[in-house]
């Protein structure tokens, strides 16, 4: 995909929304048909480990979903494609798809966005697990990017800013424990996210079976060229 010339719309539907990382001209409260967001990924590296994965979230086929599409400069968007692919494509689970995403908002139109959608071929690929297994892997992980649960947390609080309203993802908080989401964060990170890290570090972990070693063909997508 070559987009060194033209300006970039990125649609953004997890950590995305609330942690960019990259600079933007405009940013469009934006709807995906034909694909939902779901804790569908197993994590090994910014919310788990391979010892204890967590989960993150993907796009995957079904539904529609709702979150925010940027606009990048046609001068920054090599730049920004090099940096989600650092970022989103570390076990290269996603597949870079230009998908037309509707802005919901003042003018509405369509316009062609970057999507991360999951890769069901992917050994990190995690299906529609039951709640209470995804409960239970998220409440228990963390990687370099923090708790699992914060993750989950974050992701909520930024859809409510938005006026969006994600059931599977309130069900998935109240099975952990809504309290958890009233926990004042601090430089440590949230201490009842914390507590249960500490809780559940003795308990087995629920997954097996992962076969890591097949990750390795799916990561040219790091360094797809610009």
């Amino acid at each position: 995909m070559r987009v060194a010339d033209h300006e970039l719309w990125v649609f953004a539907y997890g950590s995305l929304m609330w942690r960019p990382g990259f600079a933007y001209e405009e940013e469009q409260h934006a709807r995906l048909t034909g694909y939902r967001r779901c804790f569908c990924i197993y994590s090994m590296h910014h919310r788990g480990t391979a010892e204890r994965p967590g989960m993150v979230l993907g796009l995957d086929r079904g539904g529609a979903c709702e979150g925010i599409a940027y606009r990048i400069s046609a001068a920054n968007a090599a730049a920004t494609l090099r940096y989600l692919r650092e970022r989103e494509q570390i076990s290269g689970v996603y597949q870079e798809k230009l998908v037309p995403v509707d802005l919901i908002k003042g003018a509405a139109r369509e316009v062609l966005a970057l999507a991360y959608i999951v890769e069901r071929a992917h050994p990190s690929y995690a299906g529609q697990l039951p709640l209470a297994l995804q409960a239970r892997l998220i409440r228990s992980a963390q990687g370099i990017s923090g708790a699992n649960l914060d993750y989950l947390i974050s992701t909520l609080r930024h859809l409510a800013e938005l006026g969006i309203r994600e059931r599977d993802l309130e069900r998935l908080l109240a099975a952990i424990g809504p309290h958890t989401a009233r926990c004042a964060p601090s430089r440590h990170g949230n201490p009842c996210a914390n507590g249960l890290l500490k809780a559940t570090r003795s308990q087995p972990v629920p997954v097996r079976g992962l076969k890591l070693d097949q990750r390795r063909r799916f990561l040219y997508r790091l360094h797809l060229e610009s």
